[in-house]
């Protein structure tokens, strides 16, 4: 038999295969910022060039690699470039995607202790790490997902179960008019109806307001149904806006609400003096959600949820068929499947528990920090550019901001500040993306980027300027 017929390289192709990848990504950090931001091609010519039948033979593995990096790399848009502020970027690091790769080729299978024991134990101290940041209690736990949304789906499954008992009917969600998508996405999901989902409207710095969430909670029980769980951002993905945590915290209690952070974006920055202070009642919540392939610089995919009271993870998820009876173990083995939705699960703690031994608390405090100054310099730029208006000032790392020429109308200018980002893609040197507020059409930087220097960031902003006269 063939070591093909084995699905297998030799001892020498896999080292030659495995070196030439690590130069590639080595390449693909150093020379990064020479890049465009993003590079598409139409369907069509995608399609020429990769749509074929599946190969009866196989290929020599440099040439698959080589075809891999001009058709398939060299057409992405690149969220970890330093002059990628559209959205919220994903920065990432060279020893995340060492981490990724070590877990990929050692094929760990982390959903039981029996199978990945060492790698179930990382992931507990990963976890703690982010509830120790997080001010959470001992009691509390959790596990790595995907990402927000579907740490945020976990958080809300648990809250239906400990609250509800799993009974749905009049139930009701609350959140604001900031609450990210994956939200409803994932109610929707669980099974409530949309009317279920009730949106206080935000107060002018784009927050949940206590006395509208109150006011709505004491009306939806005089009709009869049943307040449980308000959802509070903790960094708003348009604005970096961060909800009043405390008095949330203090409103759910006296009401004996489930109260449910997202922090997706924003809790990472627990990390720094800057953030604690403006996260403050964090370690009030019942859940969380967070991701550390924002703010915490990993490749995709890494997020994690953590709940007040590690069994309500049990409670909620726990069921052993016979076939997995053999995994069962003894007292202190923790089976991750255990806890939330996945059986079946990668090891996507390595790579945040690698990159916190090698560079350290102190490094991601420093790497934080820098999100808050590079965002206040933003601001500060756009203040000194003639027809551009600032319209929420730097926070968590996000400024929004939008083009005015003085005298053109208001229909005009939401037209010209879409186009702009039209324009900025095509030309390739940086991005930005676009969202409304209270109607009007703004641009945002999400400035997260420990390696976006000030020049980078000047220069985007002055490329801007440029297209919004060209345009």
């Amino acid at each position: 038999m063939s070591q093909y017929e084995e699905l297998a390289l030799s001892s020498e192709e896999m080292r030659e295969l495995g070196y030439r990848v690590v130069d590639l990504i080595v390449e693909h950090f150093e020379t990064l910022s020479e890049k465009p931001v993003t590079r598409r091609s139409d369907r069509a010519s995608l399609e020429a060039s990769l749509r074929q039948p599946c190969p009866e033979g196989g290929a020599d593995p440099l040439a698959v690699l080589e075809r891999l990096k001009c058709e398939v790399l060299d057409n992405i848009m690149h969220l970890d470039h330093p002059r990628f502020f559209a959205f919220v970027p994903s920065p990432s690091s060279f020893v995340g995607a060492m981490a990724d790769a070590l877990a990929s080729g050692f094929n760990v299978f982390a959903g039981t202790w029996l199978e990945a024991s060492g790698p179930a134990q990382i992931e507990l101290v990963a976890i703690d790490w982010l509830r120790e940041a997080c001010g959470l209690p001992a009691t509390a736990g959790g596990l790595f997902v995907s990402g927000g949304s579907m740490a945020n789906i976990t958080a809300l499954a648990v809250a239906r179960q400990v609250r509800l008992g799993n009974r749905m009917e009049g139930a009701v969600v609350y959140g604001s008019d900031q609450t990210h998508s994956s939200i409803q996405r994932g109610l929707m999901v669980l099974g409530f109806e949309s009317e279920q989902f009730h949106v206080i409207p935000s107060d002018g710095q784009y927050r949940l307001d206590p006395a509208g969430l109150r006011r709505a909670i004491q009306a939806d029980r005089a009709a009869g149904r049943i307040p449980f769980c308000v959802v509070a951002n903790a960094g708003t993905t348009n604005t970096g806006a961060v909800d009043p945590l405390r008095l949330l915290a203090e409103l759910c209690r006296e009401e004996g609400l489930w109260l449910h952070a997202d922090g997706a974006y924003g809790a990472a920055a627990v990390f720094c003096d800057r953030g604690r202070a403006l996260l403050e009642g964090l370690d009030r919540v019942d859940s969380l959600a967070v991701d550390p392939h924002k703010w915490l610089f990993q490749p995709y995919e890494a997020g994690c949820v953590l709940v007040r009271n590690e069994p309500w993870l049990r409670e909620t998820f726990h069921i052993l068929p016979e076939y997995m009876e053999d995994t069962v173990g003894r007292e202190g083995e923790v089976n991750f499947c255990d806890r939330g939705i996945q059986l079946t699960r990668g090891f996507r703690a390595l790579k945040l528990w690698m990159s916190f031994q090698v560079f350290g608390r102190a490094g991601f405090e420093a790497a934080i920090r820098r999100g808050f100054e590079l965002a206040e310099g933003a601001e500060a730029a756009v203040r000194g550019l003639s027809g551009w208006q600032v319209v929420t000032p730097a926070q968590m790392g996000v400024v929004t901001f939008r083009c005015v020429p003085q005298g053109m109308p208001a229909e005009q200018v939401d037209r010209l500040n879409r186009r702009l980002v039209d324009a900025l893609i095509a030309d390739g040197f940086a991005m930005v993306s676009s969202t409304v507020l209270r109607g009007q059409t703004v641009l945002r930087l999400c400035t997260i980027n420990p390696r976006t220097t000030e020049d980078e960031l000047l220069a985007t902003l002055g490329k801007l300027d440029r297209l919004a006269g060209q345009v």
